[in-house]
Formats: structure tokens, sequence, C-alpha cells
């Protein structure tokens, strides 16, 4: 993908990064058992489904923060979310959310990244920052996921990829 003129160079690194973190976190979700979703390892934990989701679902929260100013989580409706049935789907779903997320770095200016953003629920402000800090923090906040999900891979018995350098099960680093 070609960057924009405008976009800036922290917002290009935010891109770098985003897309190798990306492409870590999908050789985690390809494993996930799907026909184990709705397994948890303890009461407390999330699903884990719920958890692979969330994962996907996670880094798509940069462009909703490059198109917001705030989010008022306290208005948030109980719509029910499409469920997610394959890895195919978890995948796809993954995918469309990292682009959404690079075009909209890639699309960043200085002053886009420079620019306010709050969370809050009603009138308690859970966080308020400059969204290149909140670009940071989901970058964090999946990688921090997807080193839940291994775990659970691991409980499971299922072969743990390859990440930042070979796991028990997978030695080889892939291309």
């Amino acid at each position: 993908m070609e960057t924009t003129l405008a976009a800036s160079p922290l917002a290009q690194a935010f891109s770098i990064e985003l897309l190798d973190e990306a492409k870590l976190t999908r050789r985690v979700l390809e494993r996930v058992p799907v026909a184990q979703f709705d397994w948890q390892p303890h009461v407390k934990s999330m699903k884990l489904g719920q958890l692979a989701r969330h994962t996907a679902d996670l880094i798509g929260w940069i462009k909703d923060t490059l198109d917001t100013t705030e989010i008022d989580v306290a208005v948030f409706d109980d719509a029910p979310v499409m469920p997610i049935t394959s890895t195919e789907e978890l995948l796809a779903y993954f995918n469309q959310r990292v682009e959404a997320a690079n075009t909209g770095l890639l699309q960043a200016t200085p002053e886009d990244l420079e620019q306010q953003w709050t969370m809050r629920s009603g009138d308690y402000v859970i966080v308020a920052q400059p969204r290149a800090e909140v670009v940071r923090h989901l970058i964090s906040h999946m990688i921090h996921h997807r080193g839940q999900l291994s775990v659970y891979l691991r409980l499971l018995d299922v072969p743990v990829p390859y990440i930042y350098g070979p796991s028990a099960d997978d030695s080889a680093q892939p291309e």
C-alpha cells in the first residue's frame, strides 16, 4: 500500500509495526480451533471464541479512533455480534480490520495523531489522550491478547506457532 503525502513519519512507523504484528497475530488466529470456541481455561477467563474475536477486532479500533474524537461506551447498544463460525471468517474479519486500520494510518496527518481522543462512560472519562497514544495502546493490546491466545492453544494441545522466535512446536522461521 502506498503512503499518502500527508502521512506523518509516526503514522508510517505505526503502519509498519501494525503490519508486522498483524502477520504474527494471523499465525496464531489460523490455529484457533473453531470447534472449541466455547472452551475457557477458567470461569473468570474469556471463552476461546470471544478472545479470538476480540483479538481480531482490536486493531480495527485504530480506524475508529482516527475517525472520531470520542466514544461513550455507556451508549453501546446490545445489538448481537455476527458470530464467526470458521477459521476463514475469523481471518477475513481480521484482515478487513487490519486493512482499515492501515489505510487510516496512511492517511493520518501529524495533526490527526496529535488530536485529543476521549473514551468515556457517561460523564466518567476513562482515558483522554492524543490519538497517537491510543494507536500505540491498541497495537500493544492486540499483542497482549495474542499472547493469551497462545497460552490457550498450549492448554488445548494445539501447536503454538513461531511468533518472535521458535516455540516448542514450531522452530522454523516462517517466511
